[in-house]
């Protein structure tokens, strides 16, 4: 096929009329990528969980046991970028003169990646005229294990790496006044963005809690995905 016929599938192929396709890129190797509608992400499921079944039930022996102190759940997580924040003990609950025995140990496992979109089959014309929707997703578990269990920072950013040219983030607080076990979603479009965006940086953080056992808060479902709508005005 030649390189008008490339292109011309590709436009067909995400109806991308309308955006610019300059002819000097390699449209064969830009519909082999397949750069719309596929997550950016890679392994987006560490724990190896979907968020069409329910999260496990927490694995609770007969007879507690005491093992040391442990701060990041089980899995692989290839791919990303972790670290692990050991918190103080929380004793704002606690009232004056009473005696505890024990607390849990709260820590926040943070993972993220950054995604070169143009290495992912992107080119900067579309990136900064026609400027398509970029869909972020994640899942989280509802652990019951604190009022703040989850926090998602995402960032469009400039070709240094650095440069902020869009942001959201999330942090919600957990209602804990009945018990429920299931995923929750966050989600968010980019729209309307500007020009010069050409990475994404993903970053989300989960807590886990450390009391004889190790109790996590897990999550499903991670993805970055560009769409061919123009939301530029």
């Amino acid at each position: 096929m030649s390189a008008a016929g490339w292109k011309k599938r590709c436009e067909a192929e995400w109806g991308l009329q309308g955006a610019p396709m300059p002819d000097h890129l390699d449209w064969k190797s830009v519909c082999d990528a397949k750069p719309f509608g596929r997550n950016f992400l890679r392994n987006p499921s560490p724990h190896g969980l979907s968020k069409d079944t329910p999260p496990p039930e927490p694995d609770l022996p007969e007879v507690p046991t005491r093992g040391p102190p442990r701060f990041q759940p089980e899995g692989d997580f290839s791919g990303w970028t972790t670290s692990t924040e050991v918190l103080p003990y929380d004793t704002s609950g606690i009232p004056q003169g009473a005696v505890i025995c024990e607390l849990p140990r709260y820590s926040w496992f943070s993972m993220e990646q950054v995604v070169d979109l143009k290495a992912e089959g992107l080119w900067e014309e579309l990136l900064d005229d026609f400027q398509p929707q970029i869909a972020v997703e994640d899942w989280y578990e509802e652990s019951q294990l604190h009022d703040s269990i989850y926090q998602l920072s995402v960032k469009l950013l400039g070709a240094d790496k650095s440069t902020v040219l869009s942001e959201h983030t999330v942090n919600p607080t957990e209602d804990r006044s009945a018990y429920s076990h299931t995923w929750k979603e966050v989600s968010h479009v980019f729209s309307g963005y500007g020009p010069g965006v050409r990475y994404v940086h993903f970053l989300h953080r989960l807590k886990n809690s450390f009391l004889n056992e190790f109790f996590p808060t897990l999550f499903t479902g991670s993805s970055v995905v560009v769409r061919p709508i123009k939301t530029s005005s």
